[in-house]
């Protein structure tokens, strides 16, 4: 029997009881409905927490230390001179680094605490350089009221939720968010601060002249107007801790305020501050490894979250599994409906399968003819099971939305339904489909012709 011959003969015999056999459909629809809504969510988290790693600007960095730090002393067991051999991390090593293949930026990491008044008011505060380029690749400025800074020196702050609420006096419990950022942008937008710092200054020794003269430190209070234009209810800085800054300056103007600050260290003759941390952007998150073996080479420490996110990838690879167990058990059900209605088909069929078989078809004729049944009820009810999956994330990602916005947080796309997810899905549903018609189609084409045609 040829190929058309057995679709249509198959395509007749499920109009002939279109009410059962599609009863059957919509169970094996609910069944892939359910896998795929099940996996969408969990592919949507897991896509979403990419994105905002991404797009945090974590998982193309590098953190590079110096192993000088004692609090880097972990970091002997490291490739690489020992501490007291390796390099200072100047501005020097800073160059050096930036012309490292595949790195975009390296800055340093500026942040010292300091006394800001607002209306007369002192506030003590952590205060952090921003690089310019952090516009573009921090979420934490995207819904930002306000502006960013108008140039990389600009005497301009972004202030944090948390401390604009301290400025206006608004005190909120811990873990609540019930203040609304546009209230404090329309107060304090346009607003100045005025930051009272020490600046740390270089002279030379008058007792030596010509190179080898010596220079001399002093410290000198300084003050500095800085103009409000942001403020941001995420924190660029939420991967820190108890070092997390609640305002923020261009880090031009950071670096040539010269603040005394803590993570601050040496000077050198020359005059070039040493730090203890870097912060280096690289092209492409595939070429951190590279970036870090580089660094380390040079003699430093280096960091990155893409080590740290193999946990993350190996939870989700197991929310995944455990979504796509779950959602396979309506399947399973479903493919019990396939068996019944098909041995019901058998025995309401008897006459017409033993006229097939005495006129010339073979047991493999039988046999496929209820395969193409089932698989045709699979095909069917997968096609219709994404669809509806996929309407179903689309309500659940909707009534989350609404959710997320009346407790004042951005929205977010929950759920994602790739191409590889439809098709793994409709084939999933033709295999389950088969396998449920195996019984009943082996059944049929045993069927003895003789008794098959005495059958009433």
């Amino acid at each position: 029997m040829k190929l058309y011959d057995v679709a249509e003969l198959a395509v007749r015999n499920l109009r002939e009881s279109i009410f059962r056999n599609s009863l059957t459909t919509i169970g094996i629809s609910v069944g892939v409905a359910s896998l795929v809504a099940m996996l969408s969510l969990g592919i949507g988290l897991q896509q979403l927490a990419s994105r905002r790693l991404q797009k945090s600007g974590l998982f193309d960095t590098v953190v590079v230390t110096s192993r000088r730090d004692l609090r880097n002393f972990r970091e002997q067991r490291e490739e690489g001179p020992a501490p007291a051999e390796s390099p200072l991390l100047d501005e020097t090593a800073r160059k050096k680094i930036a012309e490292i293949p595949g790195v975009l930026e390296a800055y340093p990491d500026i942040r010292f605490v300091t006394d800001l008044r607002f209306d007369s008011k002192p506030h003590l505060t952590m205060v952090a350089g921003v690089p310019f380029s952090a516009k573009n690749n921090n979420d934490a400025f995207d819904g930002m009221q306000g502006s960013f800074f108008s140039s990389d020196g600009a005497a301009e702050a972004i202030l944090q939720k948390s401390f604009a609420e301290e400025l206006l006096g608004i005190t909120s419990k811990p873990g609540t968010n019930t203040t609304n950022i546009s209230e404090l942008a329309k107060s304090l937008l346009g607003k100045e601060l005025t930051m009272r710092y020490a600046e740390r200054t270089v002279s030379t020794s008058s007792s030596s002249i010509g190179p080898s003269a010596s220079a001399a430190y002093s410290v000198v209070s300084r003050e500095q107007v800085l103009k409000i234009v942001g403020l941001t209810d995420l924190d660029p800085d939420s991967m820190r801790g108890t070092a997390r800054a609640r305002v923020f300056l261009p880090l031009k103007l950071a670096q040539d305020l010269r603040v005394v600050q803590s993570n601050l260290r040496d000077t050198s003759a020359n005059d070039l501050p040493s730090y203890t941390s870097l912060s280096v952007r690289v092209q492409n998150p595939n070429r951190v490894p590279a970036v870090e073996d580089a660094i380390r080479k040079m003699g430093f420490g280096a960091f990155s979250i893409v080590d740290a996110t193999r946990s993350m990838r190996q939870f989700f690879a197991v929310l995944d599994g455990f979504l796509a167990i779950f959602g396979s058990l309506a399947l399973a059900v479903a493919s019990i409906g396939i068996v019944n209605t098909l041995v019901m088909a058998i025995l309401e069929r008897r006459r017409e399968i033993g006229i097939m078989k005495a006129i010339g078809a073979s047991d493999a004729d039988v046999r496929g003819l209820f395969f193409a049944e089932a698989g045709a009820m699979g095909l069917v009810g997968g096609a219709a099971g994404v669809t509806l999956g996929w309407a179903i994330g689309r309500l659940i990602n909707f009534g989350m939305n609404i959710y997320l916005q009346r407790q004042n947080f951005p929205s977010a796309q929950i759920w994602s339904v790739p191409l590889w997810l439809i098709l793994g899905a409709i084939a999933f549903s033709i295999v389950v489909s088969l396998l449920a018609g195996l019984y009943p189609a082996s059944r049929a084409a045993r069927l003895d012709p003789v008794q098959a045609l005495r059958y009433e």
